[in-house]
């Protein structure tokens, strides 16, 4: 199934991934093309007798330097990445407690309300507080790229931005047992008005 980026955090990891991916695709290329000439040009019938090949100081310097700059830059923007789903966000976000189970997702809100789906309002940050009551489970949202894993006697974060309007996979990621498989539910985003609307609801 393919998941289109439904938020701004979803697009800038394709981004990334997307980079890597062209710079990863570059070097394969690079790197063959330069083995094969090697291979070419100092196979025996051209050179029969060994000869010492002495270093390049600028050639040493370009493959220890370029290849530094170009992971630093995959660092700072996956880090960039990270830390969106890592920083607390203001008070105005919406605090839910995810609890994972085998084989089912239960969503506590703050008025003690729980729900087998994620409803959520649109254009506000959600703190999901993660537990797992058994084994170890991970929370995935496929179209918002994030994966956080949720361990037994610990509390994990894990910030979302919904973005657009619409109902979204959620999974488990992590091996729990039989029915891993079918530990399926929604994240449903809302207008802010619906949602408060279905949140004033007894």
């Amino acid at each position: 199934m393919l998941y289109l980026e439904a938020t701004s955090h979803a697009e800038k990891v394709d981004s990334v991934m997307l980079y890597i991916t062209v710079i990863s695709l570059i070097f394969l290329i690079g790197i063959t093309v330069t083995m094969l000439y090697f291979v070419y040009k100092y196979n025996r019938k051209r050179n029969p007798e060994a000869k010492n090949i002495h270093g390049n100081f600028w050639l040493e310097t370009v493959w220890i330097v370029l290849p530094t700059i170009l992971v630093l830059t995959m660092f700072y923007y996956g880090y960039v990445g990270y830390k969106d789903i890592k920083t607390e966000p203001g008070e105005d976000a919406v605090t839910v407690r995810a609890v994972a189970q085998m084989w089912k997702w239960q969503f506590v809100y703050e008025d003690g309300r729980k729900t087998d789906t994620l409803y959520v309002p649109s254009g506000k940050p959600v703190k999901l507080l993660l537990v797992s009551l058994d084994v170890n489970h991970s929370l995935y949202i496929p179209a918002y790229r994030v994966k956080q894993d949720v361990v037994l006697g610990t509390t994990n974060k894990l910030i979302i931005y919904p973005d657009k309007k619409g109902d979204y996979d959620i999974a488990c990621a992590e091996y729990c047992g039989l029915k891993h498989s079918m530990m399926y539910t929604k994240l449903r985003v809302m207008d802010q008005d619906e949602f408060n609307n279905w949140y004033a609801e007894k």
